[in-house]
């Protein structure tokens, strides 16, 4: 069955991730990844109309679109800040999808970028956080995260080796690409096991290291992409979900939104999440890896420690994950760290993806998280026919 197509990715730029920046701004990090994704594209920024950007540009508190837009030389006839945490990426491409087909504009460039200088100051507010989670101790996402995988042990009977198992399968694929931070070192179990914990039953190496760097992609209709330089990467299904802010909101600590995102985004490809050639799957924690692995329908819920045991995970294996490392093993640039996820389907779609090619690939899952398992994202992928 032919599946339909709803627009195509024409253009990637990505920045190499450094672990500290000294006097690099946001902004020309942006434009940096906006350059290179425009020229990959076969492009000139005047062709550029559209543009979707993350919330966090440290040199604006407001007016974020028509900043960047300004800082770009771009005059765009759509533009908007999509803040949906680490999904930001993925709800970036269906919105350009959609503001093509309504005719608001013909080219959009999506772009996420962040500096790691000193941290900005927050200011104070009352929300559910504020009230129910951290007077309790329950402050920042290392402790929300680990509420989630000690339910999940508690519930289920998983165990610290088959979420460490996560962490060590993603440094293993970032041997294959030269821009991870963790490239040239490998992990095992017993790296990941004796690494700090950080809050139980978390440990350092299962936590995303942030790092400085962006991504960027062009979007445009799929019939004006089969007359540009690169194969067009189609996005053939998406799905939306978001369920929370607050941890202590969440409808379940052991299964999220991304459950409905996924199931919308691959009836709306009509496939099956077993015909994906790579899952590459936003993996802030390995517990979010486990559970997005039970949420897209390929394990029961509780059982993605037994079912990896039957599978492998590399490029040549039969379930390809997360090929250039994942976030736990290139880094995760703040919000780009989602995006870098898009960027890697697109390699493996175009057969660009070099010494870590999948064989053959056609299709691929990505999916995007923000908040604390709160904002979900899911995309289907596809090669041009």
């Amino acid at each position: 069955m032919k599946a339909r197509c709803f627009g195509a990715i024409v253009g990637i730029g990505e920045l190499k991730p450094v672990r500290r920046t000294q006097g690099a701004t946001t902004l020309g990090f942006i434009g940096e990844a906006v350059r290179m994704a425009v020229a990959d594209a076969g492009l000139d920024k005047d062709s550029i109309d559209g543009l979707l950007v993350g919330p966090q540009v440290g040199e604006t508190p407001q007016h974020v679109p028509a900043t960047v837009a300004e800082y770009l030389g771009i005059r765009p006839s759509m533009a908007n800040v999509v803040d949906l945490g680490g999904a930001s990426g993925a709800g970036m491409v269906w919105r350009a999808t959609a503001a093509i087909a309504m005719g608001m504009c013909d080219a959009v460039v999506c772009v996420l970028a962040n500096v790691r200088e000193a941290d900005p100051p927050r200011s104070p507010n009352r929300n559910p956080i504020r009230e129910f989670d951290v007077p309790f101790g329950a402050s920042g996402a290392n402790v929300s995260y680990a509420l989630s995988m000690r339910r999940h042990m508690a519930e289920f009977g998983s165990t610290p080796e088959q979420f460490a198992r996560i962490a060590v399968l993603a440094r293993r694929n970032a041997q294959l690409n030269p821009n991870a931070i963790f490239y040239g070192q490998p992990a095992t179990i017993e790296d990941v096991l004796g690494s700090a914990i950080i809050a139980s039953p978390l440990h350092m190496l299962e936590i995303v290291m942030p790092v400085a760097g962006g991504a960027a992609l062009v979007v445009v209709s799929s019939e004006r992409a089969r007359s540009l330089k690169h194969p067009p990467v189609h996005l053939l299904g998406a799905g939306e979900k978001i369920t929370h802010r607050a941890i202590s909101q969440a409808p379940s600590l052991t299964s999220g939104p991304l459950k409905a995102a996924i199931q919308k985004a691959l009836a709306h490809a009509g496939v099956k999440v077993t015909d994906m050639s790579l899952l590459s799957l936003y993996d802030c924690y390995t517990i979010m890896v486990g559970l997005t692995l039970e949420d897209a329908g390929l394990c029961e819920a509780g059982r993605f420690g037994h079912w990896m045991n039957d599978h492998s995970f590399d490029h040549e294996g039969d379930f390809p994950l997360n090929t250039h490392g994942g976030q736990l093993g290139c880094g995760q640039a703040d919000l780009a760290g989602g995006m870098t996820h898009i960027v890697e389907a697109v390699l493996q779609l175009r057969h660009e993806a070099g010494q870590r090619q999948i064989p053959n690939a056609q299709m691929a899952l990505v999916t995007g998280n923000g908040a604390t398992i709160s904002e979900a994202t899911a995309l289907v992928l596809g090669a041009d026919a």
